[in-house]
């Protein structure tokens, strides 16, 4: 009974059963592999030690990377014989190496420069051989196709852009894991309805292993960071879910999305985006410092320094970032630079709204 079940099962005529396992499976995976973290993490004492950048008082484990992505591995691994196999293969060949990269990183120190090589590498592995890139500006600034060499290295450029974004926006709880899960929801939407799934299953996964680290993360008493390790995993997830996602776009003249893709990709990713250039431009121009010298000028810091709660910091940036996706899914109408021009307007006035409220209470 169940090889006939398995001979007549397909995951394109059955999308929703096949996405509701792939999720359910991330997630009962995740939650019951951060337990055994937590217990090895204290053990073993593998805890970060609070200095004065942490918003923390508390040593905590922050190995949380290690079970978002064996969980997401897991999937990949029974979910690839049915679907795109070497997108698959790929993907987690990219995890794998900035896996154990990450992993070195929390546990010991690894340097910039070969944090750098493995992203380097990860990226070009899925954007040579499976020809993923952002084939031009879809007309911005009236800048259309990119020359193919141009193309690989503005794609690589932003996936790495990607990936230390997010890395950078994890500095309170719950932040970096809601933020990603929101991008994951839309994504896996988008994926879905264009008939991607191998594409929309990773993205469940994802949401399924962030539902489950988010149970810990919030937590007071079995609480656990997300580290370099997941912090970079997830990163380039959604760096390739955002390269994906313009790609399929703009090769299809029929999408929605042709011409906004690189709109509502700015639209999901705003938060990190914004607050990396921010944090760039403060450091270069006012203090005078390497762009890369860690502080506490973030700006989910400066909610904190302003008296909102780890809680209410990442419940209104997420609301935010939410309001930002919405607006930008409405403006599909107007021209890509129009989109593009509003989207940082109204995106930077709503994420200093909550500042001139609280000064006025």
């Amino acid at each position: 009974m169940l090889k006939t079940l398995l001979d007549n099962f397909t995951p394109e005529s059955n999308p929703i059963i096949w996405l509701s396992f792939a999720f359910v499976l991330a997630f009962i995976i995740a939650y019951q592999t951060f337990p055994t973290i937590l217990f090895v993490a204290e053990q073993k004492h593998l805890m970060d030690e609070p200095d004065n950048r942490s918003v923390h008082s508390n040593r905590t484990p922050t190995l949380g990377g290690i079970g978002i992505f064996v969980s997401i591995v897991f999937v990949m691994t029974i979910t690839g014989a049915m679907l795109n196999t070497k997108v698959l293969l790929l993907v987690m060949g990219g995890l794998t190496i900035l896996f154990f990269q990450g992993l070195k990183d929390d546990l010991t120190v690894l340097s910039a420069r070969k944090k750098f090589t493995g992203q380097l590498i990860a990226a070009l592995l899925l954007i040579v051989l499976t020809d993923t890139r952002i084939i031009g500006f879809s007309k911005i600034l009236d800048v259309d196709v990119l020359p193919y060499w141009v193309s690989i290295f503005f794609t690589l450029f932003v996936y790495i852009l990607i990936i230390n974004a997010y890395n950078l926006i994890d500095g309170v709880d719950g932040l970096a894991g809601s933020i990603a899960l929101l991008i994951s929801a839309i994504f896996s939407v988008i994926f879905y309805v264009s008939g991607a799934l191998s594409l929309a299953t990773i993205s469940v996964a994802l949401i399924g292993a962030l539902l489950a680290f988010l149970r810990f993360n919030f937590s007071s008493k079995k609480k656990i960071f997300m580290g370099d390790t997941g912090s970079m995993i997830v990163g380039f997830l959604l760096a390739f879910f955002t390269i994906s996602f313009i790609s399929q776009s703009q090769t299809n003249i029929e999408s929605s999305y042709y011409r906004a893709s690189p709109a509502l990709a700015l639209a999901l990713l705003f938060y990190p985006l914004l607050d990396t250039f921010r944090i760039f431009f403060i450091r270069i121009f006012i203090l005078k410092k390497s762009p890369f010298e860690a502080d506490k000028n973030h700006i989910h810091h400066r909610f904190i320094q302003a008296g909102f709660s780890h809680i209410q910091t990442t419940l209104i940036i997420m609301l935010i970032g939410l309001i930002i996706i919405i607006i930008a899914f409405n403006m599909l109408h107007l021209n890509l630079n129009s989109q593009i021009g509003l989207l940082l307007v109204y995106g930077t006035i709503l994420y200093y709204l909550p500042f001139l409220i609280k000064r006025q209470f």
